[in-house]
């Protein structure tokens, strides 16, 4: 992939016949070790990919190799300056390529999915109507903040989510521009939505989409142009390349016609001052335009190491992997009357490897954090930052507070927090059986320690 010494150039992974079968690709801190509370090590079971995705050792790599040969982007006259805004350059057509984007359209670095979104928000036309499902991320729910937001409720299959947005958009303000924000999967459920009818629903009506795949890229194929969106935002965090980056790509002309989203260096073509003192400034109307400032170049380089070393590991052997991986545990959590995992299109509906649910009896951040002190098991609880939607699936009250640890919980109590299982292509088989066996243990057994609340947190009580 790299120009640079010592870059690597292997895919991680052997496959078999079989993808099902195939090898993990090797992340960092696959072999870490970490102390339970009853004694001993064990190898760390990462199952919070949802949250963030360790970084793969192919990206690791590859950054260890250009680091020494870092420089400041665009205007350099240095080597190592020509050399980097090359790199960066390139990363944003490696990105472009990944993504399948249309010819015209821009990639544009941020640090987020959340900074990619806020940005499009910052850049819509004046009076432009937005529609969200409740369903959302708070970084697809919350960016709107000076449009007309349309907040739909949550659909319990795919067809009616693209009835509820055909209705929506059907009674909108004719005049005017108008913007669909959604998922590609679901960062609680996992569900896949059908992004492509919606996209469909939105045009016919006027309206372009977004899509936040931050969730779907590092699962699946995501293409610009097959799923026919306007924009996608995701991560690198979440694409096995926490650096520090993100993009926005997509249509060129709402981002070329707002003001930057940061002022400052590299986002200017020219600046004078005026006869009266003042000063004009001519902004650039490339991607450059929403990218003031010094660039993080090595943020930029992992995603494109990132997407490169997923095309060439091949998507349909990871999803088919993945599957395996999703039917393993669900399976498992099936054999468990009192666990109930979150759904909002039904067990048949397609998935990535996010899969949230509650267990009865426990509060989930008692149970959270005994898989984690007795098992060596790391997983998420609580609302996932996206609250509207959990306490929909939980049936709780919009009003009702949520609690983050209460390890005294009474059997049956209802919690208002759930927990997440997440994993993805760098998740060994061992990892979520061993999950599934702790799961089942705990519900049995108990968990064999005694654990407090401390500072809204449950943790084992050390005495």
């Amino acid at each position: 992939m790299s120009a640079y010494p010592n870059a690597a150039v292997d895919t991680a992974a052997s496959e078999s016949a079989d993808p099902c079968c195939a090898a993990p690709l090797p992340v960092l801190g696959r072999d870490v070790t970490v102390p339970l509370v009853t004694g001993g090590e064990v190898t760390y079971a990462a199952l919070d990919y949802a949250a963030s995705a360790p970084a793969l050792q192919r990206v690791w790599d590859d950054v260890s190799a250009y680091a020494p040969y870092y420089g400041s982007v665009h205007r350099g006259a240095g080597y190592l300056s020509q050399l980097s805004t090359d790199l960066f350059e390139n990363s944003r057509a490696t990105v472009a390529e990944f993504l399948d984007c249309r010819p015209g359209d821009q990639v544009v670095f941020t640090r987020s999915t959340t900074d990619s979104l806020n940005l499009l928000a910052q850049a819509l036309p004046a009076d432009c109507q937005v529609f969200v499902f409740e369903t959302e991320h708070h970084a697809s729910l919350l960016p709107w903040r000076d449009a007309r937001v349309t907040y739909l409720d949550a659909p319990r299959t795919p067809a009616e989510a693209v009835e509820t947005l055909e209705r929506a958009l059907a009674d909108r303000d004719p005049y005017g521009s108008a913007l669909v924000c959604v998922t590609g999967a679901s960062n609680v459920t996992g569900e896949l939505w059908p992004v492509k009818e919606l996209a469909a629903a939105a045009h016919a009506h006027g309206a372009r989409i977004v899509l936040d795949a931050a969730q779907l890229a590092p699962h699946h194929p995501v293409s610009v142009q097959e799923l026919d969106v306007d924009w996608v935002a995701f991560s690198g965090h979440k694409l096995y390349a926490p650096f520090g980056s993100g993009v926005l790509a997509g249509r060129s002309d709402w981002l070329q016609e707002a003001e930057p989203y940061l002022a400052g260096g590299g986002a200017s073509r020219k600046v004078a001052r005026r006869a009266d003192g003042g000063v004009d400034v001519e902004w650039h109307t490339t991607a450059a335009r929403h990218e003031a400032g010094s660039p993080n170049v090595i943020g930029v380089y992992s995603i494109a190491s990132a997407c490169k070393a997923l095309t060439e590991a091949g998507f349909d052997s990871l999803v088919a992997r993945e599957q395996h991986l999703i039917d393993t545990v669900r399976a498992g959590l099936a054999e468990v009357p009192e666990v109930k995992v979150l759904s909002l299109f039904g067990d048949d509906a397609p998935r990535v490897g996010v899969i949230s649910f509650v267990v009865e009896g426990w509060n989930s951040s008692h149970f959270a954090a005994a898989l984690s002190a007795e098992y060596g098991i790391g997983v998420r609880d609580g609302l996932f930052c996206a609250h509207p939607l959990v306490r929909t699936l939980l049936g709780s009250d919009p009003q009702d507070p949520g609690e983050c640890g209460a390890p005294e919980a009474a059997p049956g109590e209802r919690s208002l927090n759930a927990i997440r299982v997440s994993f993805g292509a760098g998740t060994p088989d061992e990892h979520v059986e061993r999950f599934v066996g702790a799961v089942k243990e705990l519900v049995r057994d108990g968990a064999q320690w005694k654990y407090r609340t401390e500072d809204g947190r449950c943790v084992p009580d050390r005495g």
